[in-house]
Formats: C-alpha cells, sequence, structure tokens
C-alpha cells in the first residue's frame, strides 16, 4: 500500500520535506506512519511527533483526502492505498 504525505509549515521546514511517499504494509495504521515519518525525519520528534514517536503533537492535525481529519483516538485505524495525507500546524489563541 502507498501513501503520500504533504508536508506542511512546520513539517516542512523541519524536515526538508515537501511531499514523501510512503510504502507500508498491508494493515498498517496512521500510528505507523507516524512512526515511519519519525524514523525518516527524526528532527520531527519534538516539533511535530510526540517524544513517544508514536502520536502527534496537539497542535498538528492529520488530514486525509481533503476531507477527514484524523483524531488522536483514530491513529489505529488503516489508510486505504493512495490516500493522501497532509500535516498541518493549528494556530490557536484568543
Amino acid at each position: 500500500m502507498n501513501v503520500t504525505v504533504e508536508m506542511m509549515g512546520a513539517a516542512r521546514a523541519v524536515s526538508g520535506a515537501h511531499r514523501v511517499t510512503l510504502d507500508l504494509g498491508d494493515g498498517s495504521t496512521y500510528r505507523d506512519i507516524i512512526q515511519k515519518l519519525g524514523e525518516m525525519y527524526p528532527d520531527l520528534i519534538g516539533v511535530i511527533i510526540d517524544q513517544d514517536g508514536k502520536s502527534l503533537l496537539s497542535s498538528i492535525l492529520l488530514y486525509v483526502n481533503d476531507d477527514q481529519w484524523i483524531m488522536p483516538g483514530m491513529w489505529d485505524q488503516k489508510p486505504k492505498d493512495g490516500d493522501h495525507l497532509r500535516l498541518l500546524g493549528v494556530i490557536t489563541g484568543g
């Protein structure tokens, strides 16, 4: 299974990558994708990816195919072959 991950904002600045295609085993989860990105781009750990290497920081969202947000409770769900993922930083404040 292949998925494309588009790095936006801080993810792009830290990794130096704009877009990466990942070749994943069948049964891979969003958590596996995050872990693989951390292995490929270790500088993402602590900035985009949590120190555990298996989840995103709360200020980072994963958007799939321009129609679904993957929330923290969904990390163990499985993407589909050909999915396009975006790592987006959220700016909050008041």
